[in-house]
């Protein structure tokens, strides 16, 4: 491979990568399908076998592999211990405030959790269309389809989420503020702030996959919430764990770490109308190791009980 080859490449793995994890949310087989369809394109420019779009063909083939992936992982998927949560994406909240805007909507774990109701090729659809702004015919001939079905599964996936998906909070100054009103009001044990803060139907999710102590399912309403949450804030601390802010797929979060440092789990919070509204915790270490060293939760929870 050539170096402007490599640095073309290098150019186009964010958008495969953006594709792949939003149609999985996993980075693991977001990481190994981005790789796979950069080597297909490496091997037909190797070949000289012309390519009308690079962006074009790299798109098709991410989409398929992807939708072949979802295929094969929905067997593992209905056998999940728990509730399944996307495996998250992290970063600093100060960093690029309007490619934080750019990613919130499309990245928040709720929509994420949202597309798993939908099949392989109306996700993929949808995405195209509404995410990636790629024109109906581009969107037929990637899923291999005609363009009024391609116009068809986009509308039926945009109806089912629409329906069920949170507005959010328009200014991201304003989610800052209340998620930084939420965590203060958490580490402090202030239960009448912290009840203010969320809204009356909020609900809490957990994904610990059978590795890790977590909810068995959604927990809804805003006293049970918030006692829970008050809950977990006490057995961290009791650990020596320490709460870090960060954005969490574009969404106000923060990670939970242990004395050493390694992370416990990682939090995501998304606001609508003021309101904090839902509420994800991962603690599954698989889905946590992506992002550096993950804590012993056996361990950890052994120096909180001593």
């Amino acid at each position: 491979m050539n170096a402007r080859e490599d640095a073309l490449l290098a150019e186009l793995r964010p958008r495969a990568f953006a594709i792949a994890y939003r149609m999985l949310g996993s980075t693991a087989d977001a990481d190994e399908i981005t790789q796979e369809a950069l080597l297909r394109l490496h091997r037909r420019l190797s070949d000289d076998d012309p390519i009308q779009s690079l962006r074009a063909y790299l798109a098709t083939v991410t989409t398929r592999l992807a939708i072949d992936r979802l295929r094969s992982a929905q067997a593992r998927r209905e056998s999940y211990v728990g509730e399944w949560l996307p495996e998250p994406l992290v970063s600093d909240p100060t960093d690029d405030p309007a490619r934080h805007a750019e990613m919130a909507d499309s990245l928040s774990l709720a929509f994420l959790v949202l597309l798993e109701s939908l099949s392989p090729e109306q996700r993929a659809a949808l995405l195209l269309r509404d995410v990636f702004d790629y024109d109906y015919d581009e969107i037929a001939e990637i899923v291999g389809t005609s363009e009024p079905n391609a116009r068809q599964l986009a509308a039926r996936a945009r109806r089912h989420v629409d329906a069920r998906r949170l507005r959010f909070e328009p200014s991201r100054e304003a989610r800052d503020e209340l998620a930084r009103r939420f965590f203060a009001a958490t580490q402090d044990g202030d239960l009448r702030a912290l009840e203010e803060l969320l809204a009356r139907d909020v609900v809490l999710h957990g994904d610990g996959g059978g590795k890790a102590p977590a909810l068995a399912g959604p927990l809804h309403g805003r006293e049970r919430v918030a006692r829970t949450l008050l809950a977990w804030a006490r057995q961290g601390r009791a650990g020596g764990a320490t709460i870090r802010r960060a954005a969490v797929n574009g969404q106000p979060g923060a990670l939970a770490l242990d004395t050493d440092g390694r992370l416990i789990s990682v939090m995501a919070l998304e606001i609508a109308d003021g309101r904090v509204r839902d509420i994800s915790s991962i603690v599954n270490p698989d889905k946590l190791e992506h992002l550096g060293a993950v804590a012993d939760m056996r361990a950890f929870l052994a120096r909180r009980d001593g």
